[in-house]
């Protein structure tokens, strides 16, 4: 069925309409819960306010509703195909000569514009404030309004040089004031390919600006060569604030769209990339992933004869399946984090189990 005919659109509303509906209250307990959760955490503390703690409410709120993202429409689709069974226009539809799959297609649609949209424009946004609930939550543990998101007992850095040297970068301390960041005690060793060292800089201070690092204080060691002193020496980096900060946080404050710049970073500079490489492919896939939901639903939720009963049986049947393909999906990926078995088969192995065996048994009732 074409999903921009009459029927379409119509099947299309409906599959939109709940899962907006089935969102906002999943939103609504989210945030209830994380409220409750900050407040009993902050009880006692003059420093926290009630406006600090719905501010970290609702920035992780996007990230909690991302883990439970596929189980929203497995239900909305759920709800969706039991109205259009009891309303007993599923009969008609399929009196009318269309196929089960014609009549999933627009639905399928629907779904699968929805989970790109959710990669590619809320995934961003969901990134950012993910990443302030990060830096919020560190000031809370701190007790500093004004700390960033930082390691405190040091910082190591590692960047490509060049074709044939590899640059670390040690600091026994680091922090952030607007948009530059200061570190202290801080050694700088260039690397041939074979890991032999070729230069050795200390410095007291050092301060990022732009594309080169400002020493203050420095001394440079060289084999064979007498000991360099400098009051200031400028030393050129490709590393940016953000490519540094990006080392602290966890690959789902970064979004879709950054991450494959810093896939390519990492392995530049000799970084195991390995959790944004997972973290990509699981965006990559997650529209797949929701319609592999809709037909685990159809599954439970299409019934051409209500008068069978089983009701609750189906609805415990189906939110069970989702659990399992959940479990499932998040054990696979574990292995995959390990290395244990290749990124690509972690994340694509649930949604194609879930996709095939749900074919299977749509195929097997369409034949009746």
């Amino acid at each position: 069925m074409n999903p921009k005919t009459i029927l379409g659109r119509y099947l299309t509303k409906q599959i939109v309409f709940n899962f907006l509906a089935v969102l906002l209250m999943v939103l609504g307990v989210v945030l209830l819960f994380e409220v409750i959760e900050l407040l009993r955490r902050t009880s006692g503390r003059d420093d926290a306010s009630f406006g600090f703690v719905m501010q970290m409410a609702f920035t992780k709120l996007p990230r909690t509703v991302d883990m439970v993202f596929p189980f929203v429409m497995m239900i909305a689709a759920m709800i969706t195909f039991w109205k259009l069974s009891k309303s007993n226009e599923f009969v008609i539809i399929r009196a009318a000569g269309v196929s089960i799959w014609g009549f999933l297609l627009p639905v399928l649609a629907a779904v699968f514009a929805i989970g790109v949209i959710n990669i590619t424009v809320i995934n961003p946004i969901s990134a950012r404030m993910y990443e302030l609930y990060e830096t919020l939550d560190f000031r809370l543990k701190t007790r500093n309004p004004e700390a960033v998101l930082f390691n405190d007992i040091g910082l190591w850095l590692r960047e490509a040089g060049d074709e044939n040297t590899v640059v670390v970068l040690k600091s026994a301390s680091a922090r952030q004031e607007k948009d530059s960041l200061f570190m202290r005690e801080v050694t700088i060793l260039e690397l041939d390919r074979n890991s032999q060292p070729l230069k050795r800089i200390e410095a007291f201070a050092a301060t990022l600006d732009k594309d080169h690092f400002d020493l203050k204080d420095v001394r440079v060691f060289e084999p064979g060569q007498p000991t360099q002193t400098f009051a200031n020496l400028p030393y050129k980096t490709t590393m940016t604030l953000e490519r540094i900060k990006e080392s602290f946080v966890e690959p789902d404050s970064i979004s879709f769209w950054e991450l494959p710049g810093i896939i390519h970073f990492y392995e530049m500079s000799g970084f195991s990339a390995l959790k944004h490489r997972m973290r990509y492919l699981s965006l990559v896939v997650s529209p797949f992933l929701l319609c592999a939901m809709v037909l685990v639903a159809a599954v439970f939720a299409l019934r051409p004869n209500n008068r069978r009963g089983g009701i609750m049986f189906l609805i415990v049947g189906g939110i069970s399946t989702g659990f399992v393909v959940y479990f499932l999906s998040q054990v696979i990926y574990a292995f995959g984090l390990n290395g244990d078995i290749p990124a690509l088969f972690a994340v694509w192995t649930p949604t194609l189990i879930a996709t095939m065996v749900s074919v299977s048994i749509l195929l097997h009732l369409e034949d009746g």
